[in-house]
């Protein structure tokens, strides 16, 4: 069943489209990676989707419904940020304990077992928390909510390098347990890739790709080899990043649309064949330049 339908979607402020003509499709019980450089509109895309805004035209339908104003979107999924708002009145036990009262699905025995692992204080404030502790106490609630779509939009803002390692354990296993549409935005791709199943990239606004992991893995290959012989090969592809190192051989990533024939070939011939990495490969295609900071100094 598709979850989430988008088509045509386009959403503008102040005259400036921040996504423009997004077309996708999101099916159920699935982990979907939402990758983007700052400011190409993945926070906007996941309100809209959560009902938060409006999209200003195309369609966006979440279980078959327009999401926003949507009691039914509403009551079926979670959206998790570092904005979170919860009543200040209420102690971080209290919050948790009305959490139940909203989410149909919730589970008090994950959220406390997690809550002490976490080693919160149930009489605390959430908006008396350090930033690392409001992200993880925010998480806590977007686990133990077991909404039918679940959206975590940079979850582990603030977190230390050992929080975001329990969290994504946390998430792998609850989601093994309790499978459910989950969406992750997040800046750091080589910390989750082993949890996603797809990858939805986005740049200026659009899909640029949509793949599942296992197929990203594989979309591109490195080349290394003598300037003149890698140039040679790739004179008919898109280069997607290149590197010169040393006086006269190249380091050059490119879709991967060779033969096995074709590596085997061109191996004999002294190139380098490389595998490249998915958080490598959404840098290399998100880059304005095929040298990245590189390009900079070469200039001068």
């Amino acid at each position: 069943m598709k979850v989430i339908e988008c088509e045509g979607l386009t959403k503008t402020y102040f005259r400036k489209k921040v996504l423009n003509n997004l077309s996708f499709t999101i099916e159920e019980n699935k982990i979907t990676g939402l990758i983007g450089r700052n400011g190409v509109g993945k926070t906007t895309l996941l309100k809209i989707i959560a009902g938060f805004i409006k999209e200003t035209s195309g369609e966006m339908k979440v279980f078959s419904e327009q999401p926003f104003n949507s009691l039914n979107v509403s009551v079926n999924s979670i959206f998790v940020d570092d904005q979170m708002s919860f009543p200040p009145a209420l102690r971080l036990s209290e919050l948790l304990e009305e959490a139940g009262r909203f989410y149909p699905n919730w589970d008090m025995e994950l959220a406390k077992r997690l809550f002490d692992y976490f080693s919160f204080d149930p009489l605390s404030y959430h908006n008396r928390l350090s930033k690392g502790k409001t992200s993880t106490f925010n998480a806590i609630v977007g686990l133990a909510a077991h909404a039918p779509l679940t959206i975590f939009d940079e979850p582990t803002t603030g977190m230390d390098a050992a929080v975001r390692k329990d969290f994504y354990r946390a998430l792998l296993k609850d989601y093994l347990a309790h499978p459910r549409t989950i969406i992750i935005s997040s800046h750091h791709l080589d910390e989750i890739e082993d949890l996603l199943e797809d990858v939805l990239l986005i740049k200026n606004g659009n899909v640029h790709l949509h793949l599942p992991m296992e197929e990203l893995k594989e979309w591109a290959i490195g080349l290394k080899g003598e300037t003149a012989a890698i140039k040679d090969l790739t004179r008919e592809q898109e280069v997607l990043y290149e590197k010169s190192i040393g006086t006269n051989t190249t380091y050059v990533v490119v879709k991967n649309d060779f033969s096995e024939h074709e590596r085997q070939k061109h191996k004999l011939s002294g190139i380098e064949i490389t595998p490249v990495s998915p958080n490598d490969l959404c840098v290399y295609l998100t880059s304005q330049t095929k040298g990245g900071i590189d390009d900079v100094f070469n200039s001068r």
